[in-house]
């Protein structure tokens, strides 16, 4: 019996061990930007656009969508709003849903991209359930589309990123050789 144990644990071992030796240093980097730019690139791309969209930049959506009560409280009147800290905070979180997704998907100072993305997802879960009404849902509940196990999920990409870094097929690594060549 405990021979045919240890037989089944070093095929296993044998198995992934070689399973994680050949996908060290690239597969979670890359697999992880790549979910990231079929399910979240647009996501935020698209939701960047909604807050240019307009005569104005920010625009009273911008607004509505960031600091809600600011934008009713002003009538949606972007002229009327003070520019700080409210234009200042609606101009970053666009710059910040614009830029972040691009450097994670090139791979570009990910790890940063990333921790500022999850920065993001944490500031727009509050907003969403302060502000917007959101429900939340419960962790453990058997019900995988509510906003906690859904943003859960993207912060879970996002953490790859930030512990395993871009990978070998990214700008990082390219710019990480070319200053090891210098």
């Amino acid at each position: 019996m405990q021979t045919a144990i240890k037989r089944m644990t070093d095929l296993h071992a044998s198995l992934f061990g070689g399973l994680e030796a050949r996908t060290d240093g690239w597969f979670i980097g890359l697999s992880a930007r790549l979910w990231f730019a079929a399910i979240l690139l647009p996501y935020y791309f698209n939701s960047a656009m909604t807050k240019v969209a307009g005569d104005s930049f920010p625009s009273a959506g911008a607004f509505a969508q960031i600091v809600p009560s600011i934008a009713d409280q002003y009538l949606y009147d972007t002229a009327a709003i003070p520019f700080f800290p409210w234009h200042i905070i609606v101009i970053a979180g666009t710059l910040a849903e614009f830029i972040l997704p691009v450097l994670i998907v090139l791979g570009l100072f990910t790890r940063l991209g990333a921790l500022g993305m999850i920065g993001f997802v944490v500031v727009q879960s509050v907003v969403d359930i302060t502000a917007h009404g959101a429900a939340a849902g419960a962790l453990f509940d058997g019900l995988p589309d509510q906003l906690i196990d859904q943003r859960m999920l993207w912060v879970f990409v996002l953490l790859m990123l930030v512990i395993k870094g871009a990978g070998k097929f990214s700008l990082d690594h390219v710019l990480g050789r070319r200053a090891l060549d210098e």
